[in-house]
């Protein structure tokens, strides 16, 4: 659907044809499910948090300006609740020295595009973006698994586009470390 018509469905719900809302839902529910359960890490806390998610969306939705596409807006919500719900936890993160990370060279974090095809590595990596700090995991959902761009995950996020690829270039380093630890007790 493309934005003008999008605009259009927002308009009529707000304007009292509700039932309409359930078209926006089943239409971004998989994205905002997926983009939750990857920063929470758990199925059934994530279900909650998706339709917590809608439900903040519709009750806002006469706020929506049009200024940014509906699904930047409606995953800026997802984001902030689904952050929001795991600082509420305090888990504790896997914290790496900045120092360390510093001194890895880029092209030794670069070299995790071998890892493709080789199973005990994508697994590892699959538990090293549970260990991330919950911003770091949106930011990989979003931008590796949901491909979205450095602009959209700029929206989303509200951060600046040289702050996304900062963070994108630290967290590629921090993986690493961490799926070489997990693997092989060292970066190397």
């Amino acid at each position: 659907m493309q934005q003008q018509e999008e605009l259009e469905l927002i308009r009529r719900i707000v304007n009292g044809e509700t039932d309409l809302y359930a078209i926006l839902a089943r239409r971004y529910g998989r994205v905002v499910y997926t983009l939750v359960s990857r920063i929470v890490g758990c199925a059934e806390d994530a279900e909650e948090l998706a339709q917590d998610v809608f439900l903040k969306a519709f009750r806002n939705l006469h706020r929506f300006n049009g200024r940014s596409s509906f699904p930047t807006w409606l995953f800026r919500i997802a984001y902030n609740t689904a952050v929001s719900e795991t600082r509420r936890r305090k888990r504790e993160w896997a914290c790496i020295d900045q120092a360390r990370l510093a001194n890895l060279p880029d092209s030794e974090a670069e070299r995790m595009d071998a890892w493709e095809g080789r199973q005990e590595y994508l697994d590892a990596l699959a538990r090293a973006v549970g260990e991330l700090e919950p911003e770091e995991r949106a930011l990989v959902t979003l931008f590796y698994y949901e491909e979205y761009s450095v602009s959209e995950c700029a929206g989303i996020t509200q951060m600046s586009e040289s702050n996304i690829k900062v963070r994108l270039h630290r967290i590629r380093k921090k993986l690493y470390i961490l799926v070489n630890t997990q693997l092989h007790g060292s970066e190397k």
